[in-house]
């Protein structure tokens, strides 16, 4: 499930837990909010791989492909306030528009590459460095409904997630690697950070 289909029988987007690395956590209160039994709420996420009552009222609920929240994402309209230079790490705005950059060229390179565009299999989005760019883009819905979403902090992380995914998962094949069905996956994670990340396609 993704956040929007958790939210639809929510009332309000989940918010991701933990690291993801193993396990897609949500957790929500929206029992409480809402006033209704946790458990008969709990019953309407068929859609979940478990989801668990806690002790506080809360839900917890384990999502079994988080990669399905890939094609979900929708672009955020963002001011873009900083300056490309220094070209730096320390620099928040290079790192967040040098992210944009590299997910603009890997949509280029995957076309070069002759990297198919599809059939999208979410569940192979499984590395560690794939889960953790999902686990940022899962409080996308939050943020957006957020009165203080903390877009500058937000984009830092995600841009951050996303350069080590992009070195150490890569989206396109390597060598004489045959493009393969996880090369398509994460094109694909890689085009979601694109919708979010401000910047230019070059740098």
């Amino acid at each position: 499930m993704t956040p929007e289909q958790l939210a639809e029988v929510l009332g309000e987007p989940p918010v991701p837990e933990g690291t993801w690395e193993r396990e897609a956590v949500y957790v929500s209160a929206a029992a409480l909010r809402r006033g209704l039994p946790p458990a008969s709420l709990a019953a309407r996420l068929r859609g979940a791989s478990s989801v668990q009552v806690l002790d506080n009222g809360f839900l917890r609920i384990v999502v079994e492909v988080p990669g399905a929240l890939v094609d979900s994402v929708e672009p955020v309209d963002v001011p873009d306030l900083w300056p490309d230079f220094p070209r730096t790490w320390a620099n928040p705005g290079f790192v967040v528009h040098y992210g944009h950059a590299r997910a603009a060229a890997v949509q280029r390179w995957a076309r070069d590459l002759g990297v198919p565009a599809g059939p999208f299999r979410p569940e192979l989005l499984a590395d560690p460095r794939d889960r953790a760019v999902l686990r940022v883009l899962a409080e996308l819905p939050g943020r957006r409904l957020s009165r203080a979403p903390g877009w500058e902090t937000y984009l830092v992380r995600l841009a951050t997630a996303y350069h080590d995914a992009h070195e150490l998962a890569p989206a396109v094949p390597v060598g004489d690697e045959p493009p393969a069905p996880v090369h398509t996956a994460r094109v694909r994670l890689a085009a979601a950070a694109l919708k979010v990340l401000p910047g230019p396609d070059r740098l």
